[in-house]
């Protein structure tokens, strides 16, 4: 008799666990909360013809995300068409630009140009960043990570030391570098794993070959297409979705969830897997004597930061801005000292802005644009429209500037922010995380929050508080490994 399986969530390691859940054989429903599935990936549309993903917008890792598609006989190409993005990315630095080219050769080159030298030491770096990016995302990630003897095999033990655990990416990067726009451009894609450079494992270069090396990609139409693709393969697979679906309540008894609560409603099922977050999971849906963790563990966890996010639709076209930009003029060390450390707004910030109309004019009406953008901010800080201004018109005068333009707050027709408050709202997220647990080294595998509840024999755990950790292809690997963990 197959097992009958409920899914909190419909973010990416909700819809993962989902389908592989039904491939093995389950009847599954996912219930989501809000009024449509994605979780910090959905996306929405104006009335007056912008479309705007609300989370993720960097494309990384494509043969991880292909994997998952794979895995079902499918291709991402069956759903939705895959651009590289050339150039990746600029940097905007305090003294000139930088833009990274999606040819390999080209950015080796850029290197050389830069720093005599660092064009062999490019080659070098990506050399060692492949072989982690191999063992790590191929054997690490997959662990379900309940003892530290998963991880004693030929294998890995021979490739301990090359991966670089105990040693940090700050020191690391700087083994090869020495140019500061150089070591920036290869610390920044760490920064959203919830740690400065000094405190996340040099293992995580691996971001540096899956990113920069694998190629910065976009799918047409917004990060949702991938979204509704996983949907479908749900669907396909018999997988039933419950909207504005709230679980108010798992409940239990001889240590074994019976049913939830939904809407008022009681449903019975044989197995939960929660890809809510982690945090409201235990503290608001279970008994207290059934909890992994109390109130002071969460307390004292390093998390991902938060993010200020505003959604700008734009009357004309704006000049000299690519589809994904990097504001970095200032101090990133000072930045991620605020966000980690001292816990406050940042005094000098960097930020983001996604232009996706830069290559898909479906986002946008015809001669508009899309922007989007984003400033990470620490987690628990007090949320306020004034603060939010605040940063507005300081990353709205740094567009400027760099695109040469003027008076560009006039020509927005759409604006809506985004942020701590939003984030606690939509997704119950502890402290207004964006980003999920970092990737610290005392945070990592084995040390992450259990994905499976040690107390309840039928209850598991997904998604970017727990094991492998934060992103879009880790949260669709937890997603694969929560439903393997319910199937045994």
């Amino acid at each position: 008799m197959s097992k009958k399986t409920a899914i909190i969530g419909s973010g990416f390691s909700g819809l993962s666990a989902a389908a592989y859940s039904a491939k093995n054989g389950h009847e599954v429903h996912i219930f989501e909360k809000n009024d449509s599935i994605g979780g910090r990936a959905r996306q929405f549309s104006t009335d007056n013809g912008y479309v705007f993903d609300m989370g993720p917008s960097w494309y990384w890792m494509p043969d991880i995300i292909e994997d998952f598609f794979n895995d079902f006989d499918r291709k991402s190409s069956d759903y939705y068409e895959l651009i590289p993005l050339d150039p990746q990315f600029e940097m905007v630095f305090e003294d000139g630009n930088m833009s990274l080219p999606q040819s390999y050769p080209e950015m080796r080159n850029l290197f050389e140009q830069t720093e005599s030298g660092a064009g062999n030491k490019l080659d070098d770096f990506m050399k060692d960043a492949q072989y982690k990016y191999e063992v790590g995302m191929k054997d690490f990630v997959i662990k379900p990570c309940h003892s530290w003897l998963e991880f004693v095999s030929p294998k890995i033990a021979k490739s301990a030391l090359k991966l670089d655990l105990l040693s940090n990416f700050h020191r690391f990067v700087r083994k090869y570098f020495a140019h500061p726009k150089l070591i920036m451009l290869m610390e920044f894609p760490v920064i959203f794993l919830g740690a400065a450079p000094k405190d996340i494992p040099a293992l995580y270069s691996l971001m540096n070959y899956g990113g920069y090396k694998l190629g910065t990609w976009y799918p047409m139409g917004g990060f949702y297409k991938v979204i509704e693709a996983m949907k479908e393969i749900c669907l396909e697979n018999g997988v039933k979705i419950h909207l504005n679906a709230a679980v108010e309540k798992i409940n239990v008894s001889n240590s074994k969830v019976h049913s939830i609560t939904v809407n008022d409603e009681e449903i019975v099922f044989d197995t939960v897997i929660a890809s809510s977050d982690y945090h409201h999971t235990e503290q608001k849906l279970i008994p207290e004597k059934y909890r992994n963790y109390n109130e002071e563990y969460w307390k004292n966890k390093t998390f991902a930061p938060s993010c200020l996010i505003f959604y700008l639709g734009f009357k004309e076209k704006i000049p000299n801005l690519k589809h994904h930009t990097l504001f970095f003029e200032h101090d990133l060390d000072l930045h991620t000292a605020e966000i980690y450390t001292e816990k406050k707004w940042p005094t000098k910030p960097l930020f983001y802005a996604c232009c996706p109309s830069k290559t898909d004019k479906n986002v946008a009406p015809e001669n508009c644009e899309n922007i989007f953008l984003l400033m990470p901010i620490a987690t628990g800080i007090t949320d306020s429209e004034e603060m939010r201004e605040k940063y507005f018109e300081e990353m709205i005068s740094r567009l400027e500037k760099h695109t040469k333009t003027t008076n560009i707050s006039e020509k927005i027709e759409y604006k809506r922010s985004y942020c701590i408050k939003n984030l606690k709202e939509d997704y119950h997220a502890y402290e207004g995380n964006a980003y999920g647990l970092a990737n610290t080294l005392n945070q990592t595998a084995v040390l992450k929050p259990s994905l499976r509840n040690k107390r309840i024999k039928n209850l598991f755990y997904t998604g970017q508080l727990t094991v492998p950790g934060p992103g879009v292809p880790p949260s669709i690997i937890s997603g694969k490994i929560a439903a393997t963990e319910a199937s045994k």
